[in-house]
């Protein structure tokens, strides 16, 4: 049966299947949508991204002079550097951290799937899978590499200001073929030619050599070694691309067709529940005895309950400590960074660390009618699921402080604002956990960049606000050098008021 599933005769009526599914999509969206509503929809698009690659190009033009003029770490946050990185080691590192998101979104992604629609009716067939699934993996290979190439450009030019422009270029042809190659690597993984671990590893190493051709753009060697590694790899992995089980092209069509709505409805906390669905490491031994302990009154039942669910689901800790190395490489890299550099590293390392922190919060908000159920006061509920974010962040934040004041930022005051700075940024991942879904009732405000949801945004932002908030303090006390005492106490009450507004307020309801 399966030599008879690959025969050419099978091959054929395939593509036959898929060509019309194809056509009869495009006539679909054909006969729904006019001329003129697509020549708005292109204006439109066309004059919003033109305004917006201006201000962007602006904007990479200024940081570029301005990282040019550095010479010296005078000006850092920081007043002492124990060990000077070099800049080609901290930019191959962020090479290396992108293309390992992109391999780890390509798997959990499948380069390799296929929608719900089609897993119910292509998957049914004795026909052979290849021609349905080769043209969408094609396609995501060649979007990936593209879309690296074009973000890398500018990356290139802020961070290389000493290359000629055919360097940029092929630096940024270099990173796109390395693009292409983690996603390859992936499907490999999908295929299941190694042992998962062995996979793996294979792909973690080809990322890491990946990392480090970008660099040497003075030589068309390295655009040449990646382009041709992209093309063996697609060579192996192409006649076998009909091979992929179904319930893995299955899954990945689930996980990518879940996160790419929500994407399209602006709803993080989907995006992050459909990222990470597929984890299914959880851990009871290492609360078992703290739950197996007596408890009095339903308060303390519950908040020991939600610290059983958080120790359990095993948040990630590497995300965190890179994070943590990030903001300290960041301030030990040679030359010196402009200021406004590291504080936004240190608030974009903020707010990622508390948005993975939320994993409870997040699974809870899905049922709230349970929470109503509890013989407790609706804010005493929100407390018990905010206080171990809290205590986490205020640990991480801690630690960061504590690194930042051996390198001479400040005083030793620091570690207790930036303490006080977790408790506020852990009560926003409640904030954004319970957030509502985006209304689209509300129109659009019309902007330079075209029609802007400014509704929409708003739900969006909901809980990062106060996240950012809460560090305001903080970044002022870095930024001056030493923690003056009302830095302190203006810290406390930012934090204090953070948490009383996320456990006093009730969240509305779609």
């Amino acid at each position: 049966m399966l030599a008879l599933e690959r025969s050419p005769q099978y091959r054929e009526l395939a593509s036959d299947i898929v060509r019309f599914t194809r056509q009869s999509a495009r006539r679909y969206k054909r006969n729904r949508i006019s001329w003129g509503t697509r020549f708005v929809d292109a204006y439109s698009w066309g004059l919003g991204i033109g305004v917006s690659l201006t201000i962007a190009a602006s904007f990479v033009l200024a940081l570029r002079n301005e990282i040019a003029e550095r010479t010296s770490p005078q000006n850092s946050i920081i007043r002492a550097q124990w060990v000077v990185l070099p800049e080609s080691l901290l930019w191959t590192s962020i090479t290396l951290a992108a293309l390992l998101v992109i391999s780890n979104l390509a798997r959990k992604l499948g380069p390799i799937s296929v929608n719900g629609a089609e897993s119910t009716w292509w998957l049914t067939l004795p026909v052979d899978r290849r021609p349905m699934v080769l043209p969408p993996f094609i396609r995501r290979v060649a979007l990936t590499a593209a879309g690296s190439t074009i973000i890398y450009l500018p990356f290139s030019m802020v961070t290389a200001v000493d290359r000629a422009p055919g360097e940029h270029v092929l630096a940024a042809l270099t990173f796109g073929a390395a693009g292409s190659i983690a996603v390859t690597l992936a499907a490999f993984q999908q295929l299941a030619l190694l042992s998962p671990r062995l996979g793996k590893t294979i792909a973690t190493a080809g990322v890491l050599a990946c990392s480090v051709l970008p660099a040497f753009s003075s030589s068309p060697w390295p655009t040449a070694l990646a382009t041709v590694a992209a093309v063996g790899l697609l060579a192996v992995v192409v006649p076998r691309a009909g091979q992929v089980r179904g319930d893995e092209l299955v899954r990945g069509g689930a996980v990518a067709g879940h996160a790419g709505a929500s994407l399209f409805m602006m709803d993080s906390n989907e995006v992050l529940r459909a990222l990470g669905g597929n984890r299914k490491r959880i851990d009871g031994g290492r609360a078992a005895r703290f739950y197996a302990r007596p408890t009095r009154g339903p308060l303390r039942a519950l908040i020991r309950a939600d610290a059983v669910a958080f120790i359990r689901l095993n948040p990630p800790v590497t995300p965190p400590v890179l994070w943590l190395t990030a903001c300290i490489a960041i301030l030990l890299v040679k030359g010196g960074l402009p200021e406004f550099a590291q504080l936004t590293v240190i608030v974009i390392a903020g707010c990622a660390t508390a948005s993975g922190l939320g994993g409870v919060a997040r699974k809870t908000a899905l049922v709230p009618e349970l929470d109503a159920m509890l013989p407790l006061h609706p804010a005493l509920v929100r407390t018990s699921r905010t206080l171990m974010p809290c205590v986490a962040m205020s640990v991480w934040m801690a630690v960061l402080c504590s690194l930042l004041v051996l390198l001479g930022a400040a005083n030793p005051a620091l570690i207790g604002v930036g303490a006080l700075a977790g408790v506020g940024m852990g009560a926003g991942t409640l904030r954004a956990a319970t957030r509502t879904p985006p209304d689209w009732t509300a129109p659009p405000v019309e902007t330079p960049f075209g029609p802007v949801p400014r509704a929409q945004l708003g739900s969006l932002m909901r809980g990062l606000d106060v996240t950012v908030l809460a560090m305001v303090p903080m970044l002022l006390a870095l930024y001056l050098g030493y923690v003056p005492t009302s830095v302190v106490a203006v810290q406390a009450a930012f934090s204090a008021g953070i948490f009383l507004l996320v456990v006093l307020t009730r969240p509305k309801r779609s």
